[in-house]
């Protein structure tokens, strides 16, 4: 469980990296004259995503489940693959990348990188790397509670987001 461990803690390391990269968009943005959305949910999706990880650790120490072979290298090539899908999401995105909700007047929808073909990529890779990341060692009760609360969640996510989308003016053009 030692390399498992290491590699939720660098899932955790990630995503500190993420909310650095989040602080430093929101400046930006706000400087911008950026509104935020969604403030109400953010704290649930904070716990959510917390809870993730906690979840992973606790639940393959508490049960002691072995390592499944096939079934985890399968997830954890999910969770690089969510990686490399959420990475692109940021860099695509640029400076518009949040964990937050906040839309730029002015700034037009970018529909490139994997914007091209999906409207919400970086939900993909949530949803795809909650699921992955405890059936890596077979927490499959972390994986089931996570992948039910993130789909109620990101229904009110999706929602608050499109509809902070839908209030930019109608002049902006898609890139």
């Amino acid at each position: 469980m030692t390399w498992y461990t290491a590699l939720v803690l660098a899932v955790a390391a990630e995503r500190l990296a993420e909310l650095a990269v989040a602080r430093r968009h929101t400046r930006w943005s706000l400087a911008r004259g950026g509104t935020e959305a969604g403030r109400e949910h953010y704290p649930a999706m904070v716990a959510l995503h917390t809870g993730l990880l906690a979840g992973c650790l606790a639940e393959v120490a508490l049960t002691g489940r072995p390592f499944p072979p096939l079934l985890g290298w399968t997830m954890a090539a999910v969770v690089l693959a969510a990686q490399a899908l959420r990475w692109w999401c940021i860099r695509t995105l640029g400076h518009r990348w949040n964990t937050r909700v906040i839309v730029v007047p002015g700034l037009p929808l970018v529909t490139g990188g994997p914007y091209r073909w999906l409207r919400h990529p970086n939900y993909v890779a949530v949803a795809a790397e909650g699921l992955a990341l405890p059936l890596v060692h077979g927490a499959w009760m972390t994986a089931t509670v996570f992948t039910l609360l993130n789909a109620a969640l990101m229904v009110v996510r999706v929602r608050c987001e499109d509809g902070a989308l839908a209030r930019m003016p109608e002049a902006q053009v898609r890139v």
